[in-house]
């Protein structure tokens, strides 16, 4: 395809970048550190860490672990949201030569056992809210060192109160015993006492897991390298530039981290990208809490909003909208599932701030496209690619369509990962001859070179910018006593984008709506588990006995 694209390219904003600045994510890591020392780094609650802080707790949690006999390129999972302990982890996890784990902390005990075994994590660094389901899972998997994280560990002197009410009050961490544990305190307290060496590491050592659904239902770890990583983060830079312009001479750019940083689209937009261009991050622990959530948003001016369509319209309209001040907002980025118009329309009105619509993938570090930063409105596109990205639109035999019709978007970059965890066979599916890598969704161009998704090839479903994949529900259900046959679909839901329907086939007749909500509150997280339950006496198939999920979607 012609680069269709860099024509319209916003002003400022060059078609190809110098990605030499930093070999590896460590690089751009004590860049940072040295650049920013006295900038704050990281807000939360009303307590601060500047960039000075973090690289000392980074580097004395980064000799500890070195300390526990993990050699380069051990995996260490960290199954926390948005807390300060989570950024001076993944720091130290890289300033060790390991490589992060990211694990959604609302996992059940099946779902964490899976993506331990498979990543072969031989640490953990947890927040003690989740420890119970941890402890249910430790003799299956391979992770022997566990860290425990506190609620206020990094929160000065209101740590022990915000500890007290955490556990005492809310009642937030359900009883657990893990007797190997060391407190995150704890571990930092002996790691500065530690001597730390600096590992050599290149832009093709492995930096992150990120694990994501398959078709097959079996999620699997996105391998993305340092120099994906680095390479992701400049090209983000660079697109945001026009945007950044809009900030006062030497103000620091603030970013709200309502995102969880676990996932890839807050790991890059947020925490990479606020490293690289010294800004300050304030940690949002729980989007859903929104009255705490506007409570931490009344506290600062702040210039970027990185969200997904379900909490910009969440917040637009939600009471305490009004006691923000939004005046210094310059840049909402939408991404992780559609942007619908009402949602761009009403965020529009209300904030005099467009949501500018990006697309990417786990595979993709995320960001492979986006519309132009200083945009003045919705366009109901994802934009173009960013710089030395290219995107195609192939069929199904992996050659481009002609002009003016649909196809698979395949994307192609320094940003695309190297491929997944210990499994060829999948890698294999999904990436090309000659380097693209197949989304799954199906979208057009414009004349403009600017991308529009019209449907997706997968069966995927989209919750609130989570993957969902039937096989895995269906997997799960069909293993619940007195189902015979489940199938899984999305249908859409005006809060969440789409929401989970099964439909299943009863082998006990008494099977009632509430058996299968209680059966998948303990095998699934939230996201995964189905808002609707059809019961059905056969489901519809292919002469071979294959479910047709299709006619499921159009009869709901």
């Amino acid at each position: 395809m012609d680069k269709l694209w860099l024509k319209h390219y916003p002003a400022g904003v060059p078609a190809t970048l110098d990605y030499s600045v930093y070999s590896t994510l460590l690089d751009l890591i004590e860049t940072a550190f040295k650049k920013h020392a006295a900038l704050p780094a990281y807000k939360m609650m009303g307590s601060s860490l500047d960039f000075a802080q973090v690289d000392s707790a980074s580097q004395a949690l980064a000799a500890y672990l070195q300390h526990l006999g993990l050699e380069k390129g051990d995996r260490v999972a960290l199954m926390m949201p948005n807390i300060p302990q989570y950024p001076v982890a993944v720091a130290a996890v890289l300033r060790a030569g390991f490589v992060v784990v990211n694990v959604n902390p609302l996992y059940t005990p099946r779902e964490l056992e899976h993506q331990l075994k498979d990543s072969g994590a031989r640490a953990i660094i947890i927040l003690e809210n989740f420890a119970a389901t941890l402890q249910q899972v430790l003799p299956q998997v391979p992770t022997r060192h566990v860290l425990l994280a506190s609620m206020g560990d990094m929160l000065g002197f209101k740590g022990m109160l915000v500890n007290a009410v955490v556990r005492h009050v809310k009642k937030l961490v359900p009883a657990f015993e893990i007797p190997q544990a060391v407190s995150f305190i704890q571990a930092l307290a002996q790691g500065r006492a530690l001597p730390y060496t600096r590992p050599t590491l290149n832009g093709n050592d492995i930096a992150v897991l990120q694990y994501t659904g398959g078709t097959t239902g079996v999620s699997k770890g996105a391998v993305l390298l340092h120099r994906n990583l680095v390479a992701n983060t400049l090209q983000a830079a660079a697109w945001y530039q026009p945007a950044l312009k809009k900030l006062a001479e030497g103000e620091q750019l603030v970013q709200i981290s309502a995102l969880p940083l676990y996932h890839i689209f807050g790991f890059t937009t947020n925490l990479m990208l606020s490293l690289h261009v010294g800004g300050c991050n304030v940690l949002i622990p729980n989007p859903r809490d929104l009255p705490g959530l506007f409570k931490e948003l009344a506290r600062q001016r702040f210039h970027c909003l990185p969200a997904v369509n379900t909490l910009f319209l969440a917040m637009a309209n939600h009471p305490g909208f009004a006691s923000v001040d939004w005046s210094s907002l310059k840049l909402s980025v939408g991404g992780g599932m559609a942007v619908q118009q009402a949602t761009a329309k009403l965020w529009l009105e209300k904030t005099g701030c467009p949501i500018c619509e990006g697309y990417g993938l786990s595979e993709t570090s995320p960001v492979a496209s986006c519309n132009p930063t200083d945009s003045k409105a919705y366009t109901g596109t994802i934009g173009m690619p960013v710089p030395d990205t290219e995107l195609a639109l192939l069929d199904d035999d992996g050659a481009p369509v002609p002009e003016g019709t649909a196809g698979e978007i395949a994307i192609r970059g320094p940003q695309v990962m190297a491929g997944y965890w210990q499994r060829p066979d999948e890698t294999a599916k999904v990436m090309t001859a000659d380097g693209f890598f197949r989304s799954g969704d199906i979208g057009m161009v414009d004349e403009r070179g600017f991308f529009r998704i019209v449907d997706r090839k997968k069966d995927m479903i989209l919750v609130s910018g989570f993957n969902v994949y039937p096989n895995e529900i269906e997997d799960v259900l069909t293993q619940m006593e007195g189902v015979l046959e489940c199938a899984a679909v999305g249908v859409p839901d005006a809060h969440s984008g789409e929401a989970v329907k099964v439909v299943l086939v009863r082998k006990n007749p008494q099977l009632t709506d509430a058996d299968v909500r209680s059966y998948c509150e303990t095998h699934l997280t939230g996201y995964k588990r189905p808002k609707l339950i059809e019961f059905r006496t056969e489901l519809p198939k292919t002469p071979v006995g294959k479910i047709l999920r299709r006619e499921l979607r159009q009869s709901s």
